[in-house]
């Protein structure tokens, strides 16, 4: 079947199969900081945005996103190198494997919530694991970040 998408921002034409996935679709344009990681939906690592809003690529069919917007950690750098140098300050940054995921969840977040608190920022990264690191240097990190970017916590931390 084809499909039509609007990927990082270019429009293409592609030839799926009806049960591929969207994460493997992905990765097959090139956009490899999609992970295959628990592949139960659990970790977070296949992280996409499907019209802005944050979706597990792992569990979603690529047909599902035929005439929408998809986004990959490609496709916001910018942003993304921003809040990396966050996590790389707070030691949070480890191997690495899990940060396109927890990026582009923080920087969904940041888009959606209007001053989280370390709660509501707790709740919305649920999702996301990660091995190599303790979960408090990415909470420093995401709350230093969003309170440099004008958008102040209510977290003890911020």
């Amino acid at each position: 079947m084809e499909i039509t998408v609007t990927l990082n921002g270019k429009r293409l034409k592609a030839e799926i199969d009806p049960g591929e996935l969207l994460l493997d679709f992905v990765r097959r344009q090139g956009c490899y900081s999609v992970k295959r990681g628990c592949e139960t939906s659990n970790c977070g690592l296949c992280t996409v945005w499907l019209d802005g809003t944050p979706v597990l690529s792992c569990s979603t069919l690529a047909a599902r996103a035929d005439g929408r917007e998809v986004t990959t950690l490609e496709g916001v750098e910018k942003e993304a190198a921003a809040f990396g140098r966050y996590l790389a300050g707070e030691g949070a940054e480890q191997c690495g494997f899990c940060s396109p995921g927890l990026i582009m969840n923080v920087l969904a977040m940041e888009r959606e919530l209007s001053r989280p608190t370390e709660e509501e920022i707790k709740e919305y990264l649920a999702g996301n694991l990660c091995r190599c690191t303790g979960y408090m240097g990415q909470l420093r990190a995401i709350e230093r970040y969003l309170n440099e970017r004008g958008g102040e916590t209510d977290g003890e931390n911020g």
